[in-house]
């Protein structure tokens, strides 16, 4: 688009602008039904370079129309750029909009994890993460960017965890929620069926003494590497129908934070598909 394309907006309270209202209280209530919010520079880009999702809108403060040009011309046709003052724009949003840049995108249809696997194309080599019960929105996005890092090739994860299309998920993820390929849904038992199904080896990361130390493990062709909640990880049940796997660590520490972890066994797994 060109800069004299955009539409100006001058009253908090234009209609047009409905989707970008009140955003933290929408967060917190899930009240964006079937949209998601993309915020800042670098997710913006992803969004309209390489997302996956439709775009249906952006909104942006006036001082930043010139320096986003660049990015501006991958905006689909047809899709508005809302432009507004800064008080505008923080007013609109609920709070202090200091990057100035949001988008609106659509989720469209989802798959469940077993059809999601079922409809992706087969693989001799494939990387699956597994989130289990991951609540908290900075390790679901950190996830995600740990996993673009390393070439995993989907994340699953079960309904109990957050959804990556969060804003703030998106945010930490980098983009990688955007463009990587993901289904949610079910249990993480049911996690654990889909890959199995779909030939999938299952590593259970967990912290307990008798798991294998991932260093001597072989990486099979395709492996999935199933990770718990913050703090309980993953449930008894849930471990023994998996191979259970842990990250060597020094003697009295048997943790680290579950993206960290994610991180080194993706790497792991990365390293050894050379």
């Amino acid at each position: 688009m060109k800069p004299d394309q955009a539409i100006r907006i001058e009253r908090p309270d234009d209609p047009r602008v409905e989707a970008y209202v009140s955003l933290r209280e929408r967060d917190l209530t899930n009240g964006h039904g079937g949209r998601f919010i993309v915020e800042g520079k670098v997710t913006l880009e992803t969004l309209l370079r390489r997302g996956r999702f439709e775009v249906e809108s952006l909104f942006l403060c006036e001082t930043r129309l010139a320096p986003l040009s660049g990015i501006l011309g991958h905006v689909p046709e047809g899709v508005p750029v809302y432009v507004a003052p800064q008080g505008v724009m923080d007013v609109v949003a609920g709070f202090a909009m200091h990057r100035g840049v949001l988008a609106c995108g659509r989720k469209g249809k989802s798959v469940p994890p077993t059809e999601f696997l079922r409809r992706a194309p087969p693989g001799e080599r494939s990387t699956l993460l597994l989130l289990s019960e991951l609540s908290n929105h900075d390790n679901v996005g950190a996830c995600f960017r740990n996993a673009a890092a390393f070439g995993a090739d989907a994340v699953l994860l079960d309904a109990a965890s957050c959804d990556p299309l969060y804003r703030k998920a998106i945010r930490v993820s980098s983009g990688a929620a955007l463009w990587l390929p993901f289904s949610q849904g079910g249990t993480g038992g049911g996690l654990i069926e889909a890959a199995e199904a779909a030939d999938y080896e299952v590593w259970a990361l967990t912290p307990r003494a008798n798991a294998a130390p991932l260093p001597s493990l072989k990486v099979p062709a395709r492996v999935a590497l199933l990770m718990g909640a913050e703090g309980p990880g993953l449930p008894a049940e849930m471990i023994a129908r998996a191979r259970p796997v842990r990250i060597p660590m020094t003697d009295g520490f048997d943790s680290v934070n579950v993206a960290t972890a994610a991180a080194i066994a993706l790497s792991h797994v990365f390293a050894a598909r050379g």
